[in-house]
C-alpha cells in the first residue's frame, strides 16, 4: 500500500453503540486504537500524549480546516497570532469582573422560575436558555434575539448532525444577516457602548476589522459558547445529583466550585473532538498519516486517559489542573476560558443556593446528546428549593 494511501475503516463513529455511550467508546477506541481512521472523522487521536502533540505542532496539525473563514480559531500564525493579540483583552479580568454581576443576576432569575419541589427537564427549562440569554447579555445583543438565536442554535445543531452541508450554509448566511443587523444598529456608536460595538472600532495588524471577520469571530464565539455552557451545566447538575454528598459539601464550600466544575467537566467533557489537517506526514507509532490528512482530537477521551489521570473515573479535586484539556491547550486555547469559567461558577452557585437537593428522577433516566454534542439531550430532575 501505498504510504498516503487511507486504510480500511478501524470504527464507524456514527455507529449506535457509539452514539449510545460516548465515553465508554471513547475510552474503548484509545485503549484498543488510539490513532484511528473512520471515513466519517479522517484520523482519530485518542490518547492524551497524542493530542498533546498536535495542539503543540501547529506546522504539521494546520487549524485551517475549511473554506470559509473562521477568525480565529480556524487560522495559524502568523495570522493567528495577530487576531489573538487583538481579541484575548476581551476576556481579561477586569472584563470578566465587570460582567460577573450581570451574569449573577441573569443566573438568579432563571433559577428562581424554576418550579419548588417539582420535576424539571433541566435542558429545556433552564441550560439553554441561560446559554444563549447570558450569551446575548455579554455581546450587548437586545433581548429581541434570545429566541433567534436560541432556534438557530438547535438548527445549526441539527444540520451538523445530518452532515446537511446546504443546511450548513444556508444556516450560516442566517447568522450572518443576524450580526450585520445588529452591527447596522451599532455604526457610528461608541466602542463602550457593548462588546458588539468595541469590535467595530477594534484593529488588528494596524487596520480595522474586515465586517466578514467581525461576523466570524461572533459566530464562533456564539456556536462554541452556547452549546457548551448548556452542555456543561446539565452535566454539573447530573452528576451532582448523582453524587449527594458532594452536591451538599458544595453548598457549604462554594469556594471549591471552580476546581470542582473543571473536574466534572473533565469526566465528562462537554465538547467531543476538534479537527486539524496535517501539513506534512506524521508517524504515532506503527500508523503513518499523510500529509493534507484530517485529524480529529477526542478531548473526552485524552481527558479519561490513565496514564495522565490515575483511576480516570474517580472525581478528585487534587487533580493537575494543567493537565486537563477541558479549554484546550497550546497557541489555541481556548480564549473564552475565563468568560466560561465564570458563567459556570456563577450559574452553579445559584443554582445550589436556590435548592435544597437536585435529584434523579427514578424511572426517568437521561437521555445522551449525539455526536457532535456531549451532555444531555434531555435531562429530568427532581429540584427541592429553599
Amino acid at each position: 500500500m501505498n504510504a498516503d494511501e487511507l486504510p480500511e475503516e478501524d470504527w464507524d463513529p456514527k455507529a449506535d453503540e457509539v452514539q449510545r455511550d460516548q465515553r465508554a467508546a471513547y475510552d474503548a477506541m484509545r485503549e484498543r486504537c488510539p490513532v484511528a481512521y473512520s471515513d466519517f472523522l479522517g484520523w482519530t487521536l485518542f490518547r492524551h500524549a497524542d493530542v498533546m502533540r498536535a495542539l503543540h505542532d501547529p506546522d504539521t496539525f494546520s487549524s485551517v480546516v475549511s473554506r470559509h473563514l473562521s477568525v480565529p480559531s480556524g487560522m495559524d500564525p502568523p495570522e493567528h497570532t495577530d487576531f489573538r493579540a487583538a481579541l484575548n483583552p476581551y476576556f481579561e479580568p477586569e472584563q470578566m469582573a465587570a460582567f460577573e454581576p450581570h451574569c449573577r443576576q441573569l443566573a438568579r432569575e432563571l433559577a428562581a422560575a424554576l418550579p419548588a419541589d417539582d420535576e424539571v427537564e433541566l435542558t429545556g427549562q433552564f441550560t439553554s436558555w441561560f446559554a444563549v440569554r447570558v450569551q446575548c447579555r455579554f455581546l450587548g445583543w437586545p433581548a429581541r434575539f434570545h429566541e433567534k438565536l436560541y432556534q438557530w442554535v438547535q438548527k445549526n445543531h441539527q444540520a451538523t448532525l445530518a452532515g446537511d452541508r446546504p443546511a450548513m450554509a444556508r444556516i450560516a448566511h442566517e447568522f450572518q444577516e443576524y450580526v450585520e443587523e445588529l452591527l447596522q444598529d451599532r455604526r457610528g456608536v461608541d466602542a463602550g457602548a457593548d462588546l458588539t460595538a468595541r469590535l467595530l472600532h477594534e484593529q488588528v495588524a494596524g487596520r480595522a476589522l474586515r465586517t466578514e471577520e467581525i461576523v466570524s469571530i461572533l459566530r464562533n464565539w456564539t456556536v462554541g459558547e452556547v452549546g457548551t455552557i448548556s452542555a456543561s451545566i446539565g452535566i454539573l447538575a447530573h452528576y451532582l445529583a448523582q453524587h449527594p454528598e458532594l452536591q451538599q459539601r458544595l453548598r457549604a464550600e462554594p469556594e471549591l466550585l471552580p476546581a470542582a466544575n473543571d473536574e466534572i467537566l473533565r469526566l465528562h467533557g462537554p465538547l467531543v473532538t476538534n479537527r486539524r489537517v496535517t501539513t506534512g506526514a506524521a508517524r504515532f507509532g506503527e500508523r503513518r498519516i499523510g500529509s493534507g490528512q484530517r485529524v480529529t482530537l477526542n478531548w473526552v477521551a485524552a481527558n479519561r486517559d490513565p496514564a495522565v489521570f490515575g483511576r480516570p473515573d474517580e472525581f478528585r479535586l487534587e487533580r493537575d489542573p494543567a493537565a486537563n484539556l477541558l479549554y484546550g491547550a497550546g497557541i489555541h486555547v481556548c480564549p473564552g476560558a475565563p468568560l466560561a469559567r465564570l458563567e459556570l461558577r456563577v450559574v452553579m452557585e445559584e443554582l445550589l443556593a436556590r435548592t435544597t437537593a437536585i435529584e434523579l428522577v427514578p424511572g426517568r433516566p437521561p437521555t445522551l446528546a449525539s455526536y457532535p454534542a456531549s451532555g444531555y439531550a434531555l435531562l429530568p430532575l427532581q429540584v427541592r428549593c429553599a
